[in-house]
């Protein structure tokens, strides 16, 4: 076996980046319905969601070898700048939506990162179709249905049991099931996110020959990619975090226990698998489901749709950028220089442009706090009028937000 030389080591150093980025993109599937229902303070949140995407990042490689010798055929002559350029393009679109706020898929930024490097750089051949169809497309369709269903159903059912009780009263129990739940979609998050950093770190490792092909992902690649998911997470997506707690949904915390139960145990059971799911789309799709599970529920569909919009976007956007990138790296080593100059330059541009309106976790503190959530709509307002908020006890507990109650109020007036 060769050694690990500066090309491969760059793309060692990138892919952990992307690793980190990953972390505080993500955090949000976690712990925003927490954050949001006053369950868990943020800062203690996102410092439980790091261990744990650190244990989880142990449990498992299935995923990670879906990556290095499933997507992609490793046998095909791809090269170190390759994948540099993959991820690259990944990292761009990563924090591009994390500046809008928008909680899109980083594991599909990946996919089509490396996708479109490679097909820029070898050729369609290289890349294994059946693979990406199997694994990566219909569970991207599927995830999120499957999990926003079964949340819609568990929220149902948990209303139908504590029915003719004070929310008040079952709140506290709901909010400690939170904490549970949420703990254990963080463990799902670090044991199907985290591996795919492994995988690309894994796939660098056999274009590079320092190890062969088909083998698992070394311990010390392991460790790695779970440091740099868990430091990412820790330092909290903060944006992200407020479309998914107050932007998306007005979430109270028997949904909240319903959505991340739900989410966990499809995270889980695909990991197992070895399907590169997105756990971001998972995530959304419990929210909303859980929106809708409860009687006189909000579901901001405009930003739904916004969501679905960069969800559907991301494998080509990311795609593109990496094949530009690749095309350029092919060049030789100004090439790969010029890439990362590029990209350093881009993402200072973003981060600069993310301090003109700064989102910390102060204000995500209150639980009154709102993101910059419109009204309802016309949709959800139809829904409220077929079904109605409970009346009675409940009324207080579970009351629409503000937001919710202008809308109609506002089209009755017009």
């Amino acid at each position: 076996m060769e050694h690990i030389t500066l090309l491969i080591g760059i793309v060692i150093v990138t892919a952990l980046v992307f690793d980190f980025t990953n972390g505080f993109h993500d955090t949000a599937n976690a712990m925003a319905t927490t954050i949001s229902t006053g369950a868990l303070k943020p800062k203690t949140a996102v410092a439980m969601s790091a261990v744990l995407n650190l244990v989880g990042a142990f449990l498992s490689v299935e995923v990670a070898k879906t990556i290095s010798g499933g997507i992609i055929d490793e046998t095909a002559g791809i090269r170190p700048e390759v994948i540099f350029a993959g991820l690259v393009g990944a990292i761009v679109w990563n924090l591009l939506t994390w500046l809008a706020g928008l909680p899109s898929s980083s594991s599909h930024a990946l996919f089509g990162g490396l996708i479109g490097a490679t097909v820029v750089a070898v050729g369609f051949d290289a890349v294994n179709t059946d693979k990406v169809v199997m694994k990566v497309l219909i569970p991207a369709v599927a995830a999120p249905l499957v999990a926003g269903i079964a949340a819609w159903c568990a929220t149902r059912l948990t209303y139908r049991l504590a029915k003719g009780r004070d929310e008040r009263d079952t709140a506290k129990g709901y909010r400690a099931g939170q904490i549970a739940s949420a703990a254990l979609v963080s463990l799902a998050h670090g044991t199907n996110d985290a591996q795919k950093t492994m995988g690309v770190i894994t796939l660098a490792l056999v274009a590079g020959g320092v190890v062969a092909p088909h083998s698992d992902p070394p311990m010390w690649v392991i460790v790695s990619a779970g440091l740099a998911i868990a430091l990412g997470t820790y330092l909290g997506g903060w944006r992200i975090i407020q479309t998914l707690g107050k932007g998306l949904t007005d979430i109270k915390p028997a949904q909240g226990f319903a959505a991340q139960t739900g989410a966990a145990t499809v995270i889980l059971a695909s990991s197992h698998i070895g399907f590169a799911l997105s756990t971001t789309q998972v995530c959304s799709g419990s929210i909303m489901g859980a929106g809708l599970g409860r009687k006189g529920g909000v579901v901001r569909w405009s930003t739904a749709g916004r969501m679905v919009m960069a969800w559907g976007l991301t494998l080509p956007a990311a795609g593109l950028v990496a094949g530009g990138a690749a095309l350029l790296a092919d060049q030789g080593d100004w090439g790969v220089a010029a890439v990362a100059v590029l990209g350093l330059a881009v993402s200072g541009a973003i981060w600069l442009a993310s301090r003109r309106k700064p989102v910390t976790h102060g204000d995500l503190d209150s639980r009154d706090a709102v993101a910059d959530a419109e009204p309802a709509g016309v949709v959800t307002a139809a829904l409220q009028a077929v079904a109605p908020p409970p009346a009675g006890p409940l009324a207080a507990a579970v009351s629409p937000s503000p937001e919710a109650g202008r809308a109609p109020a506002a089209a009755a007036a017009g």
